[in-house]
């Protein structure tokens, strides 16, 4: 645990699935987390929060510190940002509002430079860090939240006013330490850019594919056409990273492939998106990855075609 240190108050803005289960796992370690809720509220404040956890059992958070307004939030020392990333317009207001000074904002959202249109609405005085959420985890219904499997959080450090590396990386471990302290796996990322790339191996492919084919992961895995159709996905989002920059490991998108061989059978949240009718993570996870490859002169045909699929699909659903 952290010694003698005073525990930091955290802050959730968006409990759905990921905030949910993170706020609940810190809760459990004893820290002092408030949940900033919209639509749900009313049912958490009531029941709480449930997460039915293959790891680790039934979890019941009640009651829970639940809020509909964040200016009714305490100051938080670190904000866990889980909403998705089509309502990042809108965050801002939310975070000024609950951020005690100097406060640590981390996103905890897929896709490329999703921090950099934030960091322009905040002050300097606020740190903002990126988090890559490697886990199978979604939202029944109201506070319900069903964890399939793995849980790992890897932080890395964006912008703010941490005066050198050593001071940024003594923030990143801060965060990795709280994980950590509530029993969850957590590292720190030397390069947040390059990390965002390395997860959208996995996101590009599996979440696309899921709402076109209308497939969940064993299916997609379990086809040669489709199987062929990943690794070529994956292959285009390697050399755009490439391209930018990013040295993707050697062998990584086949050690991404083999996990979700082997994971249970999973639905990517962009397909509960759209059978929710709600908008797509199209322009993080699709459209900014093709831009910032364009730009460095490497075209992806594949992706685009894949993205213009689901755009076509997008605005029919909703």
């Amino acid at each position: 645990m952290m010694g003698a240190v005073a525990k930091p108050t955290i802050g959730i803005i968006g409990t759905g699935a990921i905030g949910g289960f993170y706020g609940v796992m810190l809760a459990r370690a004893g820290f002092d987390v408030h949940f900033l809720l919209r639509s749900e509220f009313s049912a958490v404040a009531e029941r709480g929060l449930h997460v039915d956890s293959a790891p680790y059992g039934a979890m019941t958070l009640s009651p829970v510190q639940a809020y509909s307004t964040a200016e009714d939030m305490p100051p938080c020392d670190w904000l866990l940002v889980g909403t998705k990333t089509t309502s990042n317009a809108n965050l801002a207001s939310a975070i000024l509002q609950a951020a005690a000074p100097n406060a640590r904002v981390l996103l905890l959202q897929n896709g490329l430079d999703v921090e950099d249109s934030l960091r322009e609405r905040l002050p300097d005085s606020l740190h903002v860090l990126g988090g890559l959420c490697y886990i199978c985890v979604h939202r029944e219904g109201p506070g319900v939240i069903t964890h399939q499997a793995l849980g790992a959080v890897h932080v890395g450090f964006h912008s703010g006013p941490a005066a050198d590396a050593t001071a940024r990386a003594a923030i990143v471990e801060e965060g990795v330490g709280l994980f950590r302290a509530a029993g969850i796996d957590s590292q720190a990322m030397a390069n947040l850019h390059q990390a965002r790339w390395q997860k959208l191996v996995w996101n590009i492919p599996y979440n696309g594919l899921s709402v076109l084919l209308g497939a969940s992961t064993t299916p997609l895995m379990a086809d040669a056409d489709s199987r062929e159709l990943i690794r070529a996905l994956m292959a285009e989002v390697v050399l755009g990273a490439t391209a930018c920059g990013h040295d993707i490991p050697a062998g990584y998108a086949e050690h991404l492939f083999m996990v979700t061989e082997r994971m249970p059978d999973y639905w990517p949240s962009m397909y509960h998106d759209f059978l929710h009718k709600r908008p797509l993570e199209l322009a993080a996870i699709y459209t900014r990855p093709l831009a910032a490859a364009k730009a460095a002169g490497c075209e992806l045909p594949r992706i685009e075609a894949l993205y213009r699929s689901l755009s076509f699909i997008d605005r029919r659903n909703t």
